[in-house]
C-alpha cells in the first residue's frame, strides 16, 4: 500500500505540474493576442523589435537557406541523373515544396534559436531583477507590455524572412543546378507547378510559427527562477519547447492543408 502510494505521488505532481503550465501558457496566450488586437502599443518597443528580430536575423536566414537549398538540389539532381536523367522537373517541384513546406519551417527553426533564446533571456532576466513584480505593481500587465511587441514583430519578420530564405534557396539551387549539371536557368526557374494552395499554406504556417514561438519563449522566460542559472534554463527550454512548436505545427497545419485541398 505504502510502495503504490509512493508511486502514484510523483505522477499526481507530474500531472498538476503539467496542467498548471498548459493553463498558465493558455492565459500568456490569450493576453497575448488581446494585447495585439488593442491599439496602445509602444510603438518605439515595436520598431525596436522589428529589428531585432528581423534585420539582425536576414543574414543567418540567408546563408542558412541558401546553402541548404545547394545541397538539396545538388543531392536531388544527382539522383535523377543516375536513375532517368530527365531533371527538367527538379526546379518546378524544387520551388513548390520550399514554399508551402522548407521556406516557412525552416526560417522558424532558424528564428526558434536566435528569437527564442533571445525573448526568454530578456525576460528570464526580467524575473529574477524583479522588475517584473515592479511592473505589476504600477498596475501594468508584463504580458501586454513584453510580450505584445515581440509577438507582432515575430509574426511579420516570420512571413517576410521566410520570403527572402525562399528566394535564396531557389537561387542558390538554379545557380549550383546550372554549374554542376548544367541545367538552364530558364528550365529550372519553372513556376507553373505552384498553386495558390501552395502559397496559403506557406503564409498560413509562417504566420503560425511567427505566433508560437514569442508565446512559447514568453512562458519560458517568465516561469524563470533560481537567479542566473534559472535565466540559462529557461532559455535552453525556450529553444526545445519552440523548436518543438514547430515541428507540431508544421505536421497539424500540413495534414488540414491535405485534408482540405483534396475536399475541395
Amino acid at each position: 500500500m505504502t510502495t503504490q502510494r509512493a508511486t502514484s505521488e510523483p505522477k499526481t505532481y507530474l500531472g498538476h505540474h503539467a496542467f498548471d503550465g498548459a493553463r498558465e501558457l493558455g492565459r500568456i496566450a490569450a493576453l497575448t493576442f488581446l494585447g495585439a488586437l488593442r491599439s496602445r502599443r509602444p510603438k518605439g518597443e515595436l520598431v525596436r523589435q522589428l529589428y531585432q528580430v528581423g534585420n539582425r536575423s536576414l543574414l543567418f536566414v540567408l546563408v542558412t537557406l541558401g546553402f541548404t537549398g545547394m545541397v538539396l538540389v545538388f543531392q536531388s539532381c544527382l539522383q535523377l541523373s543516375r536513375v532517368t536523367g530527365d531533371l527538367s522537373q527538379v526546379g518546378g517541384e524544387f520551388i513548390k515544396y520550399l514554399i508551402h513546406e522548407f521556406g516557412p519551417s525552416l526560417t522558424a527553426m532558424m528564428l526558434a534559436t536566435r528569437v527564442g533564446a533571445g525573448i526568454a533571456a530578456e525576460v528570464g532576466s526580467m524575473v529574477v531583477t524583479e522588475q517584473v513584480d515592479a511592473l505589476r505593481m504600477c498596475g501594468v500587465e508584463p504580458v501586454e507590455y513584453l510580450l505584445v511587441p515581440r509577438f507582432l514583430a515575430t509574426q511579420v519578420m516570420t512571413l517576410t524572412l521566410a520570403v527572402f530564405g525562399v528566394l535564396s534557396a531557389v537561387l542558390m539551387g538554379a545557380w549550383t543546378a546550372h554549374q554542376t549539371f548544367h541545367v538552364p536557368y530558364s528550365v529550372f526557374l519553372d513556376i507553373s507547378k505552384v498553386r495558390s494552395t501552395d502559397v496559403l499554406t506557406g503564409v498560413i504556417k509562417a504566420l503560425a510559427y511567427g505566433a508560437a514561438i514569442p508565446i512559447v519563449s514568453g512562458f519560458c522566460g517568465l516561469r524563470t527562477h533560481g537567479g542566473s542559472e534559472g535565466v540559462g534554463w529557461a532559455t535552453t527550454r525556450a529553444v526545445v519547447s519552440s523548436s518543438f512548436a514547430v515541428i507540431v505545427l508544421d505536421f497539424l497545419i500540413s495534414a488540414l492543408a491535405l485534408l482540405t485541398w483534396q475536399a475541395h
